[in-house]
């Protein structure tokens, strides 16, 4: 049984509590494997920077790579001689050759089919059905939060440069990892908000089609891929799914457990179903728009921001606590509100203005307001204790957040003391940081797919 990573992996002391000169990272070890397989992958980069998407795809094919070669996993003779070669443990190691990736032809209908479904359930009644007209080019994603799924399918289909780190084969007896581009999360929430079938204004019963279900294309998906010859190969251990939702692809998880599970969160799996030893935490998207000025507290009079849902189911119940704490803290901005457009106008004029933004867990440890607040340069204020945060090997997460545990932080009291006692000066700090790791990468790569921004960090 894999081991999930719970309790946190590594101890996160406060930064408020660490000298200035442990702000600056020591050189990692010479000799050390290190836990996160996207650490390595960025060790042993080549100097010019790649395709930051496929970067992650890189990261996945080391850790197939780890469990090809470990006594009880399938045999890789082919791939080992390669992966040795690489001296990854030692600093002046050479780019290891690309790693070969087959992107697999499903059907449409898991792929831009379900923005064409999500398009139409959402059409209003009785209108002409635009996405059936529009060619895959012109279609867009709909939403952020969720977005990579999209970004990985469009990034491998690009047939880029050839000294990218990961290669597309057309050939699949030559790939060493199988990327399955259904979008789980996507397909989770197609299903129309309106009944099935419309009345015109004859009062006859308008035609339609069936309705969409997202369990169906789970199990279609599945039993498409136990028909290919590469699915049985090793049990499906190289095979690459995302389900960024915690409930996408819940159906069928126990079905496809041995592959490599991209995730935002372990909080809907179990630990054997997933874990830290062979899948990936993604970032979330963020919602609102990024903050545009520059470092400083001037204009941020708030000194603690927190808008969304107040009630929330197991680890999440510490929200309602937490409401009834500061609710009445003179400078701290504390509101209940469910995701809509004025919410989003409201959560970046509140994150823009305030100096720390609260980010307790919810239903599950994590949520795309970490990313919300770190595109504001509003420092994070983490209350999770389960939490596991994207790339952690690589990011310093205690140089741009601070982490709080929920049994201090539900004292009547501490949080807003702590918070008050960090200076200007230590929070000019963290923004800098902030600045640096994230912001000005956001720039460069002018996306809102925040897979590119902080893959770009990792580097």
């Amino acid at each position: 049984m894999w081991e999930r990573g719970r309790p946190p992996r590594k101890p996160r002391p406060s930064p408020l509590i660490l000298p200035a000169s442990a702000l600056v990272s020591p050189p990692p070890p010479r000799f050390v494997f290190p836990r996160s397989l996207f650490a390595l992958a960025a060790r042993i980069m080549p100097s010019r920077r790649p395709s930051p998407v496929l970067l992650l795809l890189l990261a996945l094919a080391l850790a197939l790579l780890f469990l090809l070669l470990s006594p009880s996993g399938p045999s890789a003779s082919r791939l080992s001689h390669s992966f040795a070669s690489t001296s990854v443990f030692s600093a002046a190691s050479s780019p290891p050759s690309p790693v070969k990736i087959y992107l697999y032809d499903l059907p449409s209908k898991f792929t831009y089919g379900v923005v064409r479904s999500y398009m139409s359930a959402r059409a209003l009644p009785g209108s002409a059905d635009v996405a059936a007209t529009l060619a895959d080019e012109e279609l867009r994603y709909p939403g952020h939060q969720h977005s990579a799924e999209w970004w990985l399918f469009k990034d491998l289909r690009l047939r880029g440069p050839r000294d990218r780190p990961v290669a597309r084969v057309d050939d699949p007896a030559e790939a060493d990892l199988f990327y399955v581009p259904f979008f789980s999360s996507l397909s989770l929430v197609v299903n129309p908000i309106r009944p099935p079938a419309a009345v015109n204004a004859s009062g006859a019963e308008a035609t339609v089609g069936p309705l969409y279900s997202d369990e169906a294309m789970q199990d279609e998906l599945v039993e498409w891929l136990e028909r290919q010859p590469y699915w049985g190969r090793h049990r499906g251990r190289d095979h690459v799914f995302i389900c960024q939702d915690p409930n996408a692809l819940y159906r069928v998880v126990d079905r496809i457990s041995n592959a490599v599970l991209l995730v935002s969160d372990f909080g809907r799996l179990r630990g054997d179903q997933a874990s830290l030893v062979k899948d990936v935490i993604l970032p979330y998207s963020h919602r609102i728009n990024p903050f545009k000025g520059d470092v400083g507290v001037d204009g941020r009079p708030a000194l603690l921001f927190f808008m969304g849902n107040r009630y929330r189911k197991e680890g999440g119940k510490v929200r309602d606590t937490l409401f009834q704490i500061l609710e009445n803290e003179g400078d701290v901005i504390i509101k209940h509100g469910a995701q809509s457009r004025v919410s989003r106008r409201m959560a970046t004029q509140g994150m823009h203005s305030s100096k720390f933004c609260l980010h307790p867990a919810g239903d599950t440890p994590s949520a795309c307001r970490l990313f919300d607040a770190l595109v504001s340069l509003c420092v994070p204020v983490i209350v999770s204790d389960h939490i596991e945060l994207p790339f952690e090997d690589v990011i310093d997460y205690s140089n741009i957040s601070i982490f709080v545990d929920t049994s201090k932080a539900v004292q009547p009291g501490f949080l807003t003391s702590m918070l008050r006692r960090v200076s200007s000066e230590r929070i000019l700090e963290y923004q800098r940081e902030i600045q640096r790791g994230v912001m000005q990468i956001y720039s460069s790569y002018n996306s809102p797919d925040p897979c590119r921004v902080l893959v770009g960090n990792a580097l």
